[in-house]
């Protein structure tokens, strides 16, 4: 069954780092596929945190983690991270990423959804 998996969440001290990995299983993730990072906290609407294109691989970032967030992607891994450095307690939550082929960000019709990994950051 293709589909993501993500992994690397976990519960960090504020300012402290953790990386992401959002991996795929039973296809290729490769250049053209937009791969987008999601996060959601408990009653909290859904945000779009970061975005590599599958057009031309730059990538956008929201402002609230301009700075302290960084997209990439290894195709020969099949994986794009989520490195995240400076965290701090709001950006405890959820984290998913999806994918779509051929397209810019941000994402429109998710050609696929991960389950998500969690992200908890306290004192």
């Amino acid at each position: 069954q293709a589909q993501l998996v993500e992994s690397g969440g976990g519960a960090v001290q504020p300012g402290d780092s953790l990386r992401l990995s959002c991996t795929a299983s039973g296809f290729t993730l490769g250049y053209y596929y937009a791969v987008a990072w999601f996060r959601q906290a408990p009653g909290k609407e859904r945000e779009a945190v970061s975005c590599i294109s599958g057009v031309d691989d730059s990538t956008t970032n929201a402002d609230s983690v301009k700075g302290r967030f960084t997209i990439s992607r290894d195709s020969a891994k099949n994986t794009v991270y989520l490195q995240m450095n400076s965290l701090k307690p709001e950006d405890t939550a959820n984290y998913y990423c999806a994918a779509e082929a051929y397209h810019n960000c941000p994402l429109e019709n998710m050609d696929y959804w991960g389950e998500g990994t969690p992200v908890t950051v306290s004192a």
